[in-house]
This record gives structure tokens, sequence and C-alpha cells, in this order.
């Protein structure tokens, strides 16, 4: 199968990983790959298990349904609970713990929460039911919020009164630049997100390697897109050069996707700051709608509690959403907290460091303390 056989084949992928041993020598390099996909891809395939001990993988805040704090889930639940809504989300964020429960504990108690697959499906269920309020629970960085802009022009266009979005769409550059200024956290590199960059394109990463000294790669999602990008970062540093790159040039470009980007700024504008899960507050980090789009903007017809919730003490998700632990590191991680019984949003979805460790890497908490390190 095209553009998947030849990034899966052994033979390639040995001579990366040759190229790599060689490129990293005796010290110690540490990267980390922002995207929650690059996380399930390197564990699905074993990836940092044939890597040296030289080069680190740590993970990222890429992971868009990991990232949301427990207020904004109790906030959906509240908007969930108004008698009459249909309120409709992706399957993902429907055990997404609150502080007093989730999406799905509100739909086993009798709120109309429905599973979407688009924000086109949720406008649908509003022309379907038009007596009745239908809110729409957006989340995702510059990946989906095209998406979710696009449905809103749609709306408006059709005239579909009765259809609301609640935004927590958020924007990669912030939490990286919060990543890089964090005192404890020590980065050679990233690994950058394939995805988004679809959209975005190259440009905004440049405040990487001109402001922090750091070299960056995009990277696509097969196994050998990861090897050939660690091995693209690890040349960069030998020949002492810090830049950003392009690994994944079948998918991205320089310049993004113009259509989305203006799609984007028609519909949404940038928060003055967002809470993300284990990293505070961030300035400019997340998108609501314009006021031309007040009359389907949740957050203004309903009444929305907007309370900051601190995480459960026991779950650790915002060290490891910076990087700074590893999930079999946290002390729920396995027992108390796994995916049929998830504490934070790492283990939910299927994005999360957590789960990809879970459903992947179950022994590699063994393998490393054989090693003597904490990979």
């Amino acid at each position: 199968m095209r553009f998947v056989d030849e990034y899966r084949d052994p033979a390639a992928a040995r001579a990366l990983v040759a190229r790599i041993t060689e490129l990293a020598g005796g010290g110690h390099k540490k990267f980390m790959e922002v995207c929650g996909g690059h996380t399930h891809t390197i564990y699905r395939h074993g990836i940092e298990n044939l890597l040296p001990t030289s080069v680190e993988l740590v993970h990222g805040p890429g992971c868009p349904v990991c990232v949301i704090p427990m207020g904004r889930i109790d906030d959906a639940i509240a908007v969930a609970q108004v008698p009459g809504v249909i309120f409709t989300a992706f399957g993902d964020m429907m055990r997404v713990p609150g502080s007093h429960g989730s999406l799905l504990g509100a739909k086993a108690q009798g709120a109309d929460v429905r599973i979407v697959y688009s924000p086109l499906d949720a406008l649908q269920v509003a022309g379907n039911n038009p007596e009745r309020p239908v809110v729409f629970l957006a989340v995702g960085f510059e990946t989906t919020s095209p998406s979710t802009a696009a449905t809103l022009l749609k709306a408006r266009r059709d005239g579909v009164a009765n259809f609301s979005v609640f935004s927590n769409h958020v924007t990669i550059v912030p939490p990286m630049r919060a990543i890089l200024d964090s005192p404890d956290l020590s980065l050679d590199g990233f690994i950058g997100p394939g995805h988004v960059s679809t959209v975005i394109g190259q440009r905004p990463y440049r405040f990487v390697p001109d402001e922090y000294g750091k070299p960056i790669v995009t990277a696509g999602f097969e196994p050998l897109d990861i090897l050939q990008a660690i091995a693209m970062l690890l040349t960069q540093i030998s020949e002492g050069r810090c830049c950003v790159e392009n690994q994944y040039t079948r998918c991205v470009s320089e310049a993004g996707n113009p259509r989305a980007l203006a799609i984007l700024h028609e519909v949404f504008e940038v928060r003055p700051q967002f809470e993300w899960r284990g990293l505070g507050f961030i300035p400019e980090s997340a998108l609501k709608l314009r006021p031309e789009f007040a009359k389907w903007d949740a957050e203004l017809l309903f009444d929305v509690p907007g309370v900051r919730v601190a995480d459960p003490k026991a779950c650790q998700c915002g060290e490891v959403l910076k990087g700074a632990l590893k999930p079999w590191e946290c002390k729920v991680f396995g027992t108390a907290c796994t995916p049929e019984t998830p504490i934070g949003t790492c283990m939910v979805s299927s994005e999360g460091a957590c789960a990809a460790y879970y459903n992947f890497g179950r022994l590699h908490r063994e393998v490393a303390v054989s090693m003597g390190g904490s990979r």
C-alpha cells in the first residue's frame, strides 16, 4: 500500500537505527514528540526500544483531549444537563472525568448526550430536531478547528438557529513556548506535530530555533517517519545547525493550508488566556467565536459555571503532559487508573500518552528498571 508499506520497511528501519546510533555517539539527547499520534506510533511499533540509550523521547501536550482541564468538563456537563438540550461530542470526550463525573455519567442520569463523528453530524442533529437546542463540544488543535469553523459558516448560511458550539479549540505554539520556558525540563529538540502542520505550515515554529536555539523536525506518523525525524534532529546537532525542517513533505508545506487558515480567522479569535491541564493558564492559547457568531456561541447562550477545578491529587497527568514524568512513574498508572477506570485524561484519549503506555508498553517499566534507566 503506497505511503504505508514503504514507511514500515524493516531494512530501512535498521539502517536508520544504525545511523541514529552513529550520530548520537556517547552523549545523551532528549527530544519531545509534541503530538499524541507520534507517541502511539512509537509504542505500537516499539520504536523507543530500538533507539540507543543515549536518545530519550518524552511526551508533550499534543493530545487535544488530554489538555482540557476538569473545570471545562464540568462546564460541558452543566450545559448537557439543561432540560431539552441535545449535547453532542466526539466519543473520546465521553469518559473524560470532571470533578463530579463525566458526560457518559450525565447520559446515564438522563441527559441527552450523543456521540458524533464530525461537527457536521451535530449540525445534522440540529436540523433533524429544530425544536431543541443542539450543542457541539468542539475540541482539538488547528487540525480540527477548521472543520468547526466551516460548520459554523454553514449554520449561519442555512439559518440553523438551534445549533451552537462550546469551543475548547486550542493552538499549538503557546504550549510549546510554555514547555521551553519551563525550568524543570531540558530538551535538545522537538519532533514537530504532523497533523497540525498540514494546516499552519512550518513558519510558526521558527521561534524554536530563533529564540531558544533548539532544532525542530515536523514528522509523519509511520515508524520510518519518526526514525527519520530523529536522525534529522541529530544531524542538525552534529553539524552545528539549528532550524525548522520538514520530514513530512508529502503532506506539510511551508505555508500550510491558506483556505483553512482563512476560515479559522473568519470564525474564531484568540482568547486572552486559557487553562491547560498541567500547564496552567497560557495567554492567547485557545480560540473563541468572534462576536459575529454570538448566536451560535454556547458559552453566551447557556449558564456556564466557569469554575477552576484542581486535578485529583493522585493523578499526575499534568507532569506527563509536560514531559516531566513518564506515565509508568505516576503512582496510579495501571492500577487505580486504567482505560476502563480513568482518573486522568491521558488514560482516556486515543492519543493519550498513558493510554499508549498501557496498551502497547505494559512491560516498559520493567525493561527500563532492568536497564538502570528511566526511559
